[in-house]
């Protein structure tokens, strides 16, 4: 399918992506129930040129298929950007920090210069051919809000215009520290020590940070012919452009100081921070670029050709980044691993996505040249790449050649975003971006196993299907909504996942049984804009020391927490409080262990009360001489009495039927052996 601008907006892996050609931005106005696919009349070239935004229709079920809950009470919230309705269910909402001013836009009429001017920084050919709303929507995105790091009372936001830094010391009472102007999108952040690092894809982004961008592509010749294939124009080189990632200096955490600026060919849509336990001079950063490649005249050795006209090219690779961490000016790629080859051949291009679903024409397979989003579980050794097409297993072990030992794909996924492993690195999660984020992917009409997260049981370096979670709740023709951005939940004697699901807002799901996930605990808001879909919602939400911290991309920083239900008691809420962790860089997973408290063994007794593992009389034998342990503060008799009572949990674990159960109780054992204060 053909455009007629020369840099498109593609919003995908939960991101604007910037290239020529195609885009895969759809700001849609609430679409008519759609007949039948036999009475579907077909899309004219014609009608598309004259207006790329065109509002996909909603697709009727497929045969057998189901949708989401339309009864709930998610799907019919008031709209508004602050003053939306909002509904929850264990999760309580503490405090919305608004964006910076120097992160909005601060017009709401096309017509605006700032707004012409920001759509010409970014480097967007004919832009005065589409329509108005759709040139506010493109100008409103380049102040878009992306992924989040942590490190001690410190959390660190990205924005497509730069980066924010906010003190968390008192997670009600956040305060923002300072924002610091640096644009080239999409902005996601690491943090290692003194460093930062941030991905910059976009072409407006300068090695100065400067604020000017480019100057506008010149207009295609008046003479092209309209009824060719359009060719990719990419944009001028320009010698002052920066692609890539950037490294600053956060030693003086309220002046960020770039000190390095690593140039790729593809520039860096994310990266994953890599840390090696046997190199603690170094780290690596993983570069994923999914954008157009660059020419060399930009920067030397880049080409964009196919791999039997250029074995050299800067598809079908991932980019190595090793980082000095006592010299950071020295970073530098060095290697730039072939992850999709087909060990067999040699071919580069040996993985497809076998064919999916979405829009026509894209049943049939196509080579995988790109990885969306890493994670890598270094305390295991592996790495999960969710890979457009594909997702994949990679041993890391080696970080500089990481080597992939497994793939699978998937019919109803239309593109793998990202990935997380359970604690035990026995199951992972991917999720898949369909759509491309800008798309309300979660209405009653929307096949629930599509937009969604697929769960793989991981054993022998082999991934193997289990099963399907998707935000249960429909949502609005006006919410863009997929799945997303989360990270684990340390409960302990359970798999348990917050997750953003953009205007769909954040969801709590228990994976313990990958055949079976659920929901346990959800925030949601109204649609922005209940006529037409924009860019909002919830990028990304993880939980750090204690809350739940989510990037909202339109309005700035929600914090979070959890509150006891039937489905998460108030002992596991605070056996999840005992993990602390001095940085969270959530791509960069971390391995979880609890400490030997009572409070986590409480938490392990209430799950065997609610799996009825245990009989009522043993686990009120259990929670009273805990008590009686606590209040004599850890008298040695009474934890002499505790480590009586060890071997009979010991054997009920061996005598368990669920395996989740006899995990718990060999846990709760071996705590009250030796329990600590």
């Amino acid at each position: 399918m053909n455009r007629t601008f020369v840099i498109g907006l593609r919003v995908a892996g939960a991101a604007l992506i910037f290239f020529s050609g195609v885009s895969r931005l759809y700001p849609q106005a609430p679409a008519p129930a759609t007949p039948p696919p036999a009475q579907q009349p077909e899309a004219k070239e014609s009608e598309e040129d004259d207006n790329p935004f065109a509002p996909e229709p909603a697709p009727a079920l497929l045969l057998g298929m189901k949708g989401s809950d339309a009864s709930d009470p998610r799907a019919k919230l008031a709209p508004g950007l602050y003053n939306a309705a909002e509904t929850s269910m264990g999760i309580k909402h503490l405090l919305l920090i608004k964006k910076p001013d120097a992160f909005q836009l601060g017009s709401s009429d096309p017509d605006d210069p700032k707004v012409q001017k920001t759509i010409a920084q970014l480097g967007i050919g004919r832009a005065g051919k589409l329509p108005k709303p759709t040139q506010l929507v493109i100008a409103q995105l380049a102040f878009a809000n992306s992924d989040v790091a942590f490190q001690g009372n410190r959390l660190f936001q990205g924005n497509f215009y730069g980066l924010s830094i906010y003190d968390i010391s008192d997670p009600a009472k956040a305060a923002i520290l300072t924002s610091l102007v640096c644009p080239g999108g999409q902005g996601d952040l690491s943090v290692h020590g003194n460093l930062l690092f941030m991905s910059v894809e976009m072409p407006n982004g300068r090695l100065d940070c400067g604020a000017q961008g480019f100057p506008p592509e010149p207009p295609p010749p008046a003479d092209e012919d309209k009824t060719k294939e359009k060719k990719r124009r990419l944009p001028a080189a320009q010698k002052d452009r920066f692609r890539g990632v950037r490294i600053f200096d956060i030693s003086d955490v309220r002046n960020p100081k770039q000190v390095a600026a690593v140039q790729t060919c593809r520039g860096s849509h994310t990266h994953t921070l890599v840390v090696d336990p046997n190199d603690k001079d170094n780290v690596y950063i993983y570069v994923s670029g999914t954008s157009f490649v660059r020419q060399s005249e930009e920067l030397a050795g880049c080409s964009g050709e196919k791999p039997d006209k250029d074995p050299n090219t800067a598809l079908f690779r991932i980019d190595v980044i090793k980082v000095p961490v006592a010299a950071p000016q020295d970073a530098k790629i060095v290697s730039s691993p072939r992850v999709f080859i087909d060990p067999r051949t040699g071919a580069m291009n040996g993985l497809s996505n076998g064919g999916t679903h979405g829009k026509k024409g894209m049943e049939k397979p196509e080579d995988t040249d790109q990885c969306h989003d890493i994670t890598v579980y270094s305390a295991i050794g592996l790495a999960a790449g969710a890979c457009s097409g594909n997702g994949i297993l990679l041993d890391v072990k080696d970080p500089v050649h990481p080597k992939r030992v497994d793939a699978v794909n998937d019919p109803n996924y239309s593109y793998w975003h990202s990935a997380s492993f359970s604690n035990d690195g026995s199951k992972v999660v991917f999720t898949d971006e369909w759509g491309g984020g800008l798309g309300a992917r979660c209405r009653a009409n929307d096949p629930n196993n599509w937009g969604a997260d697929a769960i793989f049981h991981l054993k022998d370096n082999k991934l193997s299907m289990a099963g399907y979670y998707k935000l249960p709740a429909a949502q609005g023709d006006s919410e863009n909504c997929v799945a997303h951005n989360g990270s684990l939940v340390p409960v302990p004697g359970r798999d348990i996942e917050v997750q953003a699901w953009y205007q769909g807002g954040v969801s709590v799901m228990d994976f313990t049984d990958a055949a079976h996930p659920f929901e346990i605990a959800y925030f949601d808001r109204g649609p922005i804009d209940p006529n037409m879909l924009v860019l909002g919602g919830d990028w990304s939400a993880y939980w750090y020391n204690g809350n739940i911290y989510a990037s909202e991309i339109a309005r700035g920083l929600d914090v979070f927490e959890l509150t006891p239900t039937q489905l998460l008691t108030q002992n596991e809420i605070d056996a999840a409080k005992t993990v602390k962790m001095s940085e969270l860089n959530v791509q960069n997973q971390q391995k979880i262990e609890w400490p030997a408290k009572l409070v986590v063994a409480r938490a392990y007794l209430d799950q065997l009360t609610r799996s009825l593992a245990l009989p009522a009389d043993r686990i009120a034998d259990l929670q009273k001489a805990m008590q009686a342990a606590e209040s004599s503060h850890m008298n040695k008799g009474k934890l002499a009495k505790l480590k009586s009572m060890a071997d009979s949990v010991e054997k009920s674990a061996a005598s368990a039927t669920n395996p989740a159960d006899a995990a718990r109780l060999h846990a709760l054992a071996e705590i009250l052996k030796h329990p600590v204060a």
